[in-house]
């Protein structure tokens, strides 16, 4: 993304609103920060954006410059889109999703609490449920850790499912053993 034209943009949409630039920051962000975004000397997050967006009045399309030089674009748009398919409930298509460059921080928040989702509407009374459950809860507390939006309550909430799934795993497999040693008990006799 192009940050001086992306800048430009924001200041032009500020002036033509007539606010100055104290007005549009309120308590989200700092003056500082927008005179950097305006200048061209510091890129805004995807949150920031919206923000300016919305206090501006403006969609977020018309902020964001066209990318020529690469044209993939900067994943802004592809994050968006995962985070669209997360707050509808399509977890498999968040957790199976390529990676986003530029975004790995924010796509492994997201697919943290997927698994975590996925893992916690397992089908208790299914085996293979459970179990691909536990590899789910795992892989939520793994990625739940890392990146600036590590969140312990995530990896709380799924170091405490696994612990719940291994408790009925192992209840399974020791009905499994105790069936198998009176089943060769009977036979034995």
């Amino acid at each position: 993304m192009n940050s001086n034209e992306l800048g430009r943009r924001i200041k032009e949409a500020r002036l033509a609103k007539k606010l100055t630039q104290a007005e549009v920051v309120g308590d989200f962000i700092t003056r500082n920060m927008l005179s950097q975004i305006e200048s061209g000397a510091a890129l805004p997050s995807v949150k920031t954006l919206q923000y300016l967006s919305r206090v501006l009045e403006v969609p977020m399309s018309q902020l964001m410059p066209e990318e020529e030089a690469s044209p993939e674009g900067d994943g802004s748009a592809d994050y968006l889109e995962l985070r669209a398919q997360y707050l509808k409930g399509a977890y498999s298509r968040v957790t199976q999703a390529p990676d986003i460059p530029g975004y790995a921080d924010e796509q492994n928040a997201l697919r943290a609490r997927s698994y975590l989702a996925l893992a916690s509407a397992a089908d208790s009374s299914d085996i293979a449920a459970l179990q691909q459950a536990a590899e789910y809860a795992k892989k939520a507390a793994q990625l739940s850790e890392g990146g600036i939006f590590a969140n312990s309550s995530v990896r709380s909430e799924a170091m405490l499912l696994l612990n719940r799934l291994a408790g009925q795993l192992s209840d399974y497999y020791k009905s499994m053993i105790d069936s198998e040693l009176s089943g060769a008990s009977i036979g034995g006799d």
